[in-house]
């Protein structure tokens, strides 16, 4: 397959970024979060599994409305309403399987890649070889739960007061309690701040994160307060990877507990790593991530 940028052309017209990284026969696609995110923490899977010893095509592509695909006009509420949807999304991962040629691949996402991960491995699991979920639960009320053990454990009473004062005012803006989220952001999801992916201008597409998440990481005012996935987890047959950074957003516990109720599966955890681990301890990130490849390819996943 042909390394490097390729543009795709949808069957509702709109076209997506993609790029293919890394040589070999093992192919593995990667779903970024957000929603509204970019592919950019996964530029350099392809060269960390190469450390690893794998050869494997990565293939990453940015989701419609992300950064550097075609952006909906979603001013328009029959556009929003059609593509605002899970099952769009779901649908768009599928899509890009069949244009870039994929079959009997890895499936990899992060928070809410690693949703879709869920649905995709539930409705077209015949396709993959593996599953990965990176951060992301199948409950959403043990992430809203977690959410306020961390800001109780970050703050004091006071400032803890003044944040949910501020939310219940829909004062998002207010520079304090941007700061305040700052910190959480610092301690929970990017520990590492890595220069490499920041930019002038933030390339998240708000409209698509506030429609699923809300204003940031700590709140849950979305669509995603809807996210109830636990009685599908059996459908999941494939050999799957849960992974959690060892200080992030997630709580462990589900991650643990997701891995027992998908039918074959192994929980594994990122030491000094927050929600993007593949950034904050990518050494570890990969090897557990490489592993996991190596035993399925040899049949000797779980055994």
């Amino acid at each position: 397959m042909k390394q490097g940028t390729k543009i795709i052309t949808l069957d509702n017209g709109y076209h997506l970024w993609t790029h293919t990284a890394g040589t070999g026969t093992i192919h593995l696609l990667a779903l970024h979060g957000g929603p509204g995110g970019t592919h950019e923490y996964w530029e350099d899977t392809a060269d960390q599994l190469k450390k690893q010893g794998l050869d494997v095509q990565v293939h990453m592509y940015d989701q419609l409305g992300s950064w550097y695909s075609d952006s909906p006009d979603f001013d328009d509420p029959a556009v929003a309403d059609k593509v605002l949807t899970y099952d769009y999304f779901l649908d768009e991962v599928e899509e890009v399987r069949q244009k870039l040629g994929l079959d009997q691949f890895y499936l990899i996402g992060q928070s809410w890649g690693g949703l879709l991960v869920q649905l995709y491995a539930q409705k077209y699991g015949q396709h993959l070889k593996g599953a990965i979920i990176s951060s992301m639960v199948d409950e959403i009320d043990d992430y809203t739960k977690h959410l306020n053990q961390i800001r109780e454990k970050e703050f004091a009473p006071d400032e803890l007061a003044f944040m949910k004062e501020c939310e219940a005012n829909n004062d998002y803006d207010n520079e304090r309690y941007q700061n305040d989220v700052d910190q959480l952001n610092r301690d929970y999801i990017d520990r590492k701040q890595p220069p490499a992916i920041a930019h002038l201008t933030s390339l998240a597409n708000t409209t698509i994160y506030n429609a699923f998440q809300g204003d940031n990481e700590f709140v849950i005012t979305g669509k995603l307060g809807e996210w109830h996935n636990t009685d599908n987890l059996k459908n999941i047959k494939v050999p799957t990877l849960v992974t959690f950074g060892e200080h992030e957003s997630m709580p462990l516990a589900t991650g643990k507990r997701m891995a027992e109720m998908i039918p074959n599966a192994q929980f594994v955890s990122t030491p000094n790593g927050g929600h993007h681990h593949m950034i904050d301890n990518a050494p570890v990130y990969y090897k557990h991530l490489a592993d996991y490849i190596k035993a399925v390819e040899a049949g000797t996943f779980n055994q």
